[in-house]
């Protein structure tokens, strides 16, 4: 079968302060694309147009003005942060573009020229806490980046242990890419909480871990403060050592064997099949605007991952721990809807008793 080539875009940095996980969605994206070029069942086939945006936030927009207003692309795959995503959706708005956003992120978005294809905070923060508390105790300590991540997935994690009886002792912020935790740390050794939700990002993650890590070393106790987090995957752990062992993470995929990419690369992958189905058979409709795209395929009856009111894909919530360099589940719920509004607030609970638990 001659196949349809179509040119998409690639928006990652190559460099800065997230480049790891910016690497292992860009692997995500190359491997999603090799695989939909080598399959005869499929009547398209991607090339790639890349622009590197070097970590620099201002460098996004006019990255992805181009690819839209002079290379032909209409389908844009990358952005790492939340900040880098809401430069280009002006952008995306005024050339009629899409972008495919394969990060977890803290919802209160839906806008109908990006597909988000990773996990809100009802995928997976909400369940992480439902999970900790009853383990670990009421007594929480957030730390996050300086940005709309951590701002937000603060905000929900504090009325969410509030709803449930919990305490928040401190709510502390770094700059991104910032090291200096000492203070930090020092305020949750005094405070001793049960246990800390870490919402930094890059090596200012990396940097907590290892002086969470040596802490531990010097109080004797490998299982004191433990640690949680909804955007920390396989990728980052040869950044963080093993200074990141007894992580527990929340997502909707984790590797079954060490040294992979985790889900970020995954959702990437599947970020690439998703645009692939939609435009199989369908001449021309990678012209469509997003929403108009996810009617046509709904209208024909293929099965879609994304929700055509929002967007968002439902997606499984796994919970692991990291365990010498692995990530082993500890339990698993069924595929849920995204609500990045979190309008559900009633039945936000997860009926606990239910999960299943891994030993």
């Amino acid at each position: 079968m001659m196949k349809r080539n179509i040119e998409i875009g690639l928006l990652h940095s190559l460099s800065g302060d997230y480049v790891a996980l910016a690497m292992v969605a860009r692997a995500g994206i190359l491997r999603g694309v090799a695989e939909v070029n080598a399959d005869p069942a499929l009547d398209v086939g991607f090339s790639v147009v890349e622009r590197d945006p070097e970590g620099r936030l201002d460098r996004y927009a006019p990255l992805c003005r181009d690819m839209l207003q002079n290379a032909g692309v209409r389908h844009i795959f990358g952005c790492i942060t939340s900040s880098s995503r809401k430069e280009v959706i002006p952008e995306l708005e005024r050339f009629h573009g899409a972008l495919w956003y394969s990060t977890p992120y803290e919802g209160f978005e839906a806008n109908e020229h990006v597909a988000y294809m990773h996990s809100c905070p009802n995928q997976h923060l909400l369940p992480l806490v439902e999970f900790a508390m009853p383990r670990f105790g009421n007594r929480i300590c957030l730390v996050g980046s300086n940005y709309i991540w951590g701002w937000e997935i603060a905000q929900i994690a504090r009325e969410k242990i509030s709803a449930m009886g919990g305490q928040v002792l401190s709510d502390r912020y770094l700059p991104i890419g910032d090291t200096g935790l000492a203070q930090i740390l020092t305020e949750i050794q005094s405070l001793q909480p049960d246990f800390i939700i870490n919402s930094l990002i890059g090596e200012s993650s990396y940097s907590f871990l290892a002086q969470l890590a040596k802490m531990r070393a010097e109080a004797g106790d490998a299982e004191m403060l433990p640690v949680l987090s909804c955007n920390f995957t396989e990728g980052e752990i040869p950044a963080a050592g093993a200074a990141a062992d007894g992580m527990y993470a929340a997502g909707p995929f984790f590797e079954a064997s060490s040294g992979g990419h985790g889900s970020i690369a995954e959702m990437s992958r599947l970020a690439v099949h998703e645009l692939a189905g939609y435009l199989n058979a369908n001449p021309g409709a990678e012209m469509l605007p997003l929403t108009h795209l996810i009617a046509l395929v709904a209208k024909q009856g293929r099965a879609l991952r994304l929700d055509s009111e929002n967007q968002h894909a439902s997606q499984p919530v796994v919970i692991a721990q990291l365990r010498a360099g692995k990530f082993e589940e500890i339990l698993r719920l069924p595929a849920l809807a995204a609500d990045p509004y979190w309008t559900r607030r009633d039945r936000s609970s997860l009926p606990l008793p239910n999960l299943r638990v891994v030993s």
